[in-house]
């Protein structure tokens, strides 16, 4: 099999839109079931209109594009135009509460927010209080201000072909245990050779075709599936989400599908899933939280597959992955990928790394590392070693044949359906509840999310608190990934001498709270 890189320098993404429109314009490069097919001749001409659009608002780079919007061919195409203008981009969850938009919005101070039609009246006056400059809209069926903004405009000519490798490229917000969020910088040369890197490795070439199931708000779809198309002359089949049958029945159209372990329990749960249904397919891609070994199991005696599993995180991109050639172990993330370094070292920060096969906290280095938080010094000189290593706060092991193995987290980040929730800020939330004295958020196996979340909740003295109560309350102030699947009243919560909270013991507690 022939393994195809664009040539357009790994230190800048935007030219590989160049150089495969130069290469082979007539092939596709995105299309979706209902609309007309994008070829990279048209990627080239409607991306360049998006960035004269950008221009004529006065997006210049470095500055910074919040985009609050749908999942659609214009959504992709805008994401590719800051890439071509140099601007930052900055996604935002369409599940995000007004609260959290606020923050986002007033944290990274865009020069333009782009949102959906719909959410105009409730989002523009919010980003005018915050002082962003320019606000447009963009839809899913082609509507919008800013669509109608490039739709008229001339495509931009002279796009610079080369950036500078460290120039932001996009500015990604992850939770923090101290319940703010925190602004990753990652540059382009982060996107660049992980994308690189990501083709090589699953051997993408000019004829495979991406089954694209995954938000764009996440780095998981946005940045492994687009970049990694795109740096292969690739194709995208692009869906409006995640849904087991309509996957089922788009699997013929393509060679690779990317997603979360509970993308791959919900088609297990689809009757049609067998060997003749995956027969054009050649890779699925598993991450963004651990896959049991028994669906593993499960999917390869339906499918005649192995699932591969990766790890990344929102600061890193992807570290690690089962390779395509070999051995892919359940259980495992792979060995590390080329360019890319871990290290394993003793969870008190202080010694020396651990021995081989020793469980400790893991470290990385590499192109793929992002440059820090956004106006945050301290935090990210907490998040790197004196020697420049990332502290990622995972617990892992790396195995005799170089393979990576996590085994937990130092802190209490729960991982569900797919996406990061942090227990600080669900809590925070929760305990500014009227009623609430406090509360504990933590996660436990789920057959469907694989961890569910969960608060345990103490009540205030008289206070009158149902569950049902709490979680309607709870889900106008977070977002819905972020609330709980059940909030137990108790009380109190389990404390060491210390009078810390013992969330092991609560886990422990209910660890079978979600079983069949």
């Amino acid at each position: 099999m022939s393994v195809h890189v664009a040539s357009a320098s790994e230190s800048d993404p935007s030219a590989w839109i160049e150089s495969a429109a130069a290469e082979h314009p007539a092939r596709t490069f995105l299309r979706t079931p209902e609309g007309p097919p994008v070829s990279y001749a048209q990627l080239r001409e409607r991306t360049a209109r998006y960035a004269a659009a950008l221009l004529e608002l006065g997006v210049r780079p470095g500055e910074r594009v919040a985009v609050q919007v749908e999942k659609s061919c214009d959504a992709v195409l805008l994401y590719l135009a800051c890439l071509r203008v140099g601007a930052a981009f900055v996604p935002i969850n369409v599940a995000n509460t007004l609260p959290e938009v606020e923050y986002f919005l007033q944290d990274s101070q865009p020069r333009l927010a782009v949102v959906r039609p719909q959410a105009r009246a409730e989002l523009a006056p919010l980003a005018q209080r915050v002082g962003v400059e320019c606000f447009e809209t963009l839809g899913t069926a082609g509507d919008g201000t800013l669509t109608e903004r490039a739709r008229r405009a001339a495509p931009a000519a002279d796009l610079p072909r080369a950036l500078p490798a460290d120039a932001l490229a996009a500015l990604v917000y992850t939770s923090g245990t101290t319940g703010r969020s925190k602004g990753a910088m990652l540059t382009r040369g982060n996107l660049a050779s992980n994308a690189a890197a990501l083709a090589r490795a699953w051997r993408f070439t000019g004829t495979d075709t991406l089954l694209h199931t995954l938000p764009l708000f996440h780095v998981h779809g946005l940045f492994a599936a687009i970049n990694t198309v795109l740096a292969s002359g690739a194709a995208l089949l692009l869906l409006p989400k995640f849904e087991a049958a309509a996957v089922l029945r788009h699997l013929r159209d393509a060679t690779v599908l990317m997603g979360v372990p509970t993308h791959y329990t919900r088609l297990l749960k689809e009757t049609g899933l067998d060997r003749r249904s995956c027969e054009h397919v050649r890779l699925f891609v598993s991450g963004s939280a651990p896959l049991l070994p028994e669906t593993h199991r499960e999917f390869f005696a339906r499918t005649a597959h192995t699932i591969l599993e990766r790890y990344g995180m929102t600061e890193t991109l992807m570290n690690t992955s089962n390779p395509y050639d070999g051995e892919r172990v359940a259980g495992s993330v792979g060995p590390p990928l080329p360019g890319v370094r871990i290290r394993v070292t003793h969870p008190d920060g202080g010694a020396p790394p651990a021995a081989a096969d020793a469980i400790g906290t893991l470290e990385i280095k590499g192109p793929n590392v992002f440059t820090g938080y956004w106006h945050d010094a301290d935090k990210t000189r907490q998040a790197f070693t004196a020697d420049g290593w990332f502290r990622t706060g995972d617990l892992g092991l790396i195995d005799a044949n170089g393979y990576v193995h996590i085994v937990g987290r130092q802190n209490d980040l729960v991982i569900s359906g797919g996406y990061n929730v942090y227990p600080k800020e669900v809590e925070s939330q929760l305990d500014a509840l009227p009623g609430v004295a406090e509360s504990a958020v933590f996660g436990v196996p789920h057959p469907d999310f694989g961890e569910g979340v969960t608060a345990a909740v103490v009540p205030q003295p008289g206070a009158l608190l149902t569950e049902s109560d709490i979680l309607r309350a709870i889900g106008l102030r977070v977002a819905r990934y972020k609330i709980p699947k059940r909030v137990l009243l108790v009380t109190e919560l389990p404390r060491n001498a210390m009078g810390k909270v013992q969330k092991n013991a609560l886990r422990q507690a209910y660890a079978g709270l979600y079983r069949e």
